[in-house]
């Protein structure tokens, strides 16, 4: 049996594959079945509860007393088929993941022997999660650990992977009467509630619709079609624009102001390259200014974080990112021992290298009395798109050498 992490990925030994999710509390599983756009090819597709079996896919439920599960058969998928994922969330209307610990449990579907088991980490304001995937890689099929959450629910699941979700009609307004003098000034009323939308596919048949739980700030996905995107802390943007994943070469641009009284202040940033099961690659900072091929290139050092723009600057070419750097978190640390605290206006930000257009930024607005701060990572997706997240975590180390398990930590 192996014990699974973010992006890790078995070989499967067997035709019948079973994954049971269990946790604390009652989950809703399902799985998907997806084509090689990454889409349904009909909300036939889509299994769950209320549509138990597919081809070569069945949901069982667990009653309560057991987890529910998903059965693959990969010998009698259609043609076509090159994935199904496996999705969970919280049976209870708008709870969330914070505090419930998943496990997903992968077993040889006909002698029940355990392959894999997988818990997805740090969770929190997640309502669905995508949690582990089955899928076709050169004629084999192997199992991946996924971990991905979604913040708006299993809508927020089905909008990227094709699936229709079914709302209630707005109610017809009721005739404008004409209009009488009042007796007296009339209170304004107060505004309508809106309807609630009614996933089909998203309640059991004896449950009513449950309207979509907002989204908190700091969670969420969104992408680069709006423009430049300013993060909050954890808050996560996926590199995506137009509908295509950002693989060109961006620029990581960390700036700061010498610290409160005018005294210089050397902050070094540095970005640590790990692969997906957490384990440390590479980091490239001030005394390593180019790592994975040139892939990642270094500035150099800014010893008093004086002048204006960003003081230190990281280049990251997406596109050659060797396959297995999956995670690069970009850190900043106070070699000379002076706190955060005293440092003013910390920010980091995302500039398309080729344009030198901003997309993404984020200030860091709160501080503590400590050394060394992950500013935020990139992430690279199951479906081949990066992401990166807002981190703002402050960690007592004046190199990059003391980051390297705290950064593994925030994967």
């Amino acid at each position: 049996m192996t014990a699974m992490t973010p992006g890790s990925n078995l070989p499967l030994n067997t035709v019948r594959v079973t994954v049971d999710v269990a946790a604390p509390v009652r989950l809703d599983v399902s799985g998907l079945l997806l084509a090689a756009d990454g889409k349904v090819r009909s909300d036939a597709d889509f299994i769950f509860y209320n549509q138990p079996s597919g081809p070569g896919v069945s949901y069982r439920s667990g009653g309560g007393s057991a987890p529910d599960s998903i059965t693959v058969d990969t010998g009698a998928l259609p043609p076509g088929i090159e994935r199904i994922v496996v999705t969970a969330s919280p049976d209870a209307a708008g709870q969330s993941f914070q505090g419930v610990e998943p496990t997903a449990t992968v077993r040889d579907a006909d002698g029940g022997a355990v392959i894999a088991t997988f818990t997805p980490p740090k969770l929190g304001a997640e309502t669905a999660l995508v949690v582990v995937e089955v899928y076709q890689r050169g004629g084999v099929w192997k199992v991946r650990a996924v971990g991905q959450g979604y913040a708006n629910g299993l809508a927020g699941i089905a909008t990227d992977f094709g699936v229709s979700v079914e709302e209630e009609a707005a109610p017809t307004p009721p005739p404008v009467a004409a209009p009488q003098p009042p007796a007296a000034p009339p209170a304004p009323p107060a505004p309508p509630a809106p309807p609630a939308p009614a996933p089909t596919w998203g309640q059991p048949p004896s449950a009513p619709a449950a309207p979509a739980p907002a989204a908190p700030v700091g969670a969420g996905k969104i992408n680069l079609d709006k423009g430049r995107v300013n993060l909050q802390k954890n808050q996560t943007v996926s590199l995506v624009k137009g509908g295509r994943p950002l693989l060109s070469q961006v620029k990581m641009g960390l700036g700061w102001e010498p610290a409160f009284g005018g005294r210089d202040i050397d902050l070094d940033a540095s970005v640590i390259a790990y692969g997906p099961q957490r384990n440390h690659i590479d980091s490239c900072y001030f005394g390593k200014l180019s790592i994975l091929g040139g892939a990642v290139k270094h500035s150099g050092d800014n010893l008093t974080g004086e002048g204006a723009g960003d003081d230190e600057v990281i280049v990251v070419d997406l596109g050659r990112l060797p396959a297995e750097a999956t995670g690069l978190v970009f850190t900043v640390n106070s070699f000379s021992g002076q706190k955060f605290s005293e440092v003013a206006k910390a920010y980091c930000r995302l500039i398309d290298a080729a344009s030198g257009e901003e997309l993404v930024r984020f200030d860091l607005t709160g501080a503590e009395p400590q050394t060394g701060v992950m500013m935020a990572k990139l992430i690279k997706q199951f479906s081949g798109e990066w992401e990166m997240t807002a981190i703002g975590e402050f960690v007592k180390s004046r190199t990059v050498r003391g980051m390297v398990k705290p950064a593994a930590q925030a994967l």
